[in-house]
């Protein structure tokens, strides 16, 4: 074989992918490869794994449009050898390529195996990020603590989004956030999402997902999200005109029956390439400028993908693999059964979970104020809740998933993601949703058999990390607020925790 051989990985379907940059079909072989070990290591969703089979399909074919040779060894290939690496050495083996070109990995463990695959491969920096591990790590250097908000300033100044001509804010601040937290109206619903049909290549791939992993928690009927570049450019374009608008005031909010309310949906899309995150915040930008939509949507927007996404990537490739074992506050306790069943008398968890089940979604604040809350609150191993993570939802990949999880929801990093745990009783449901209306538990009591357990849990929670949390700034206001409550009701307050963990680790219902 007189050309390169190109790995492309299932989160890797951009045409402007850097070791696709310099292909040449005449002589260049790209190689994509199904393979049982990333579709197992977890117990993934059947929708996230008929998203990324479908998706790589369609790219392979979109690829062989274009002239170019592609080797594709689906799932059920009776020589798949059941791993990244021991695939690429077999086509190695049997191409004998001038040079093996791959682009970097969105898993430390998987870039690890390929790394240790025997196999000489040129690596390419994934240049779809505005920021390099290179450049991120100079960014960290000497930093005892790294705060998302100096480096989202960092990446407006680099990309010059949403900046008036002497380099200041547009509007006067870098973050809008205190703008983005509207609470729910009784009437509020999103506008109706565009579905996608599935295609001959879907339905082959969802008859090969119900066959392999029936055992997988989440329901595989109903799959209808984009699958090709041209189909998450349509499901943006109807974001652009029919959600960004509303989307800063409501993006926090939370409402029974209305999983998307005013959210993209495009982040799966935006994770695997099929979306381009510059040119979607350049568009944002844009629909700001021509007075569509208001400046809290646009920065709200814009502080998600070139802040926060960059941000978690950077933490993740500058603290891997020691990242993942992370327990800062020791926490024991097992995952629950009804994350995977959504079986609870809980409102907020059963509505939350059982939109994850059905579609593979929940938004940012349903996974960290909800589920994200309660395993905070309940002492949960914090790598058991990541693992349900990366599971459960179509967007997560290790890259994003871990130090949302780990660090931002469990608090297991110890502060060096986020300055302080993001903890709640119940009254933060009842602001920012309406599912405590129908909820058999009562959201204004703590410690009755009926009081809503996130209450006494979340001051249980307090209680017994008063040592290491009581003397963080920004918790400052809950431990003066647990000082001066009267001891009896303190000691109700652990007694009904005490309850509701036991209850748990007896596999009981709450």
């Amino acid at each position: 074989m007189r050309g390169a051989l190109r790995l492309v990985l299932g989160d890797q379907l951009s045409l402007q992918l850097a070791s696709l940059a310099d292909l040449d079909a005449r002589h260049d072989v790209v190689l994509m490869a199904e393979v049982a070990e990333e579709a197992s290591h977890v117990p993934h969703h059947p929708q996230k794994l008929v998203f990324i089979f479908s998706a790589m399909r369609h790219f392979a074919e979109a690829l062989r449009a274009r002239g170019v040779r592609v080797e594709y060894v689906a799932l059920d290939d009776p020589d798949n050898r059941g791993s990244l690496a021991a695939e690429l050495r077999r086509w190695v083996e049997r191409l004998q390529p001038a040079s093996v070109q791959l682009t970097e990995t969105g898993d430390w463990r998987v870039e690890q195996a390929l790394r240790e695959s025997g196999v000489a491969i040129t690596w390419h920096a994934d240049t779809r990020f505005i920021c390099s591990r290179q450049a991120f790590a100079r960014w960290a250097a000497g930093k005892r603590t790294l705060r998302m908000e100096f480096f989202y300033r960092e990446m407006r100044k680099r990309t010059g989004l949403l900046l008036r001509a002497d380099g200041t804010p547009e509007g006067g601040v870098w973050n809008l956030d205190a703008d983005n937290r509207k609470p729910p109206g009784r009437a509020l619903a999103g506008p109706l999402q565009p579905r996608f049909a599935a295609d001959a290549i879907t339905r082959e791939v969802q008859a090969l997902v119900a066959r392999r992993f029936a055992a997988h928690y989440g329901r595989l009927e109903g799959f209808d999200y984009p699958v090709t570049a041209e189909e998450a450019e349509r499901l943006w374009a109807h974001f652009l005109d029919f959600g960004l608008a509303a989307f800063g005031d409501y993006q926090d909010a939370m409402v029974a029956g209305e999983p998307y309310l005013f959210h993209a949906r495009i982040s799966a899309a935006l994770n695997v390439g099929l979306l381009d995150p510059r040119r979607l915040c350049v568009e944002v930008e844009a629909a700001w400028r021509d007075g569509r939509v208001p400046l809290n949507a646009a920065e709200g927007f814009i502080r998600q993908v070139i802040g926060w996404r960059e941000y978690v990537r950077g933490i993740y490739w500058l603290q891997m693999p020691g990242y993942a074992t992370r327990n800062a506050l020791g926490n024991r306790r097992a995952l629950p059964a009804f994350y995977w069943t959504g079986q609870t008398r809980m409102n907020c968890l059963r509505q939350v979970i059982g939109q994850t089940l059905e579609h593979a979604y929940a938004h940012h604040i349903q996974r960290l104020m909800v589920t994200g809350n309660f395993a905070l609150l309940a002492g949960i191993v914090p790598q058991q809740v990541c693992d349900w993570y990366l599971a459960v939802y179509m967007d997560a990949f290790d890259w994003v998933e871990l130090p949302n999880t780990l660090g931002m929801l469990m608090h297991a990093d110890g502060g060096y993601l986020g300055s302080k745990p993001y903890c709640a009783s119940g009254q933060y449901i009842r602001r920012m949703s309406n599912y405590c209306e129908g909820c058999v538990y009562k959201v204004n009591e703590s410690t009755t058999e009926d009081a809503c357990p996130l209450n006494a849990l979340y001051w249980h929670f307090l209680l017994r990390h008063r040592e290491s949390l009581h003397k963080n700034p920004r918790m400052r206001m809950s431990y003066l607020s647990l000082e001066r409550m009267s001891e009896s009701k303190v000691e109700a307050l652990w007694l009904r925790g005490e309850q509701l963990l036991a209850w748990l680790d007896a596999g009981e219902q709450l």
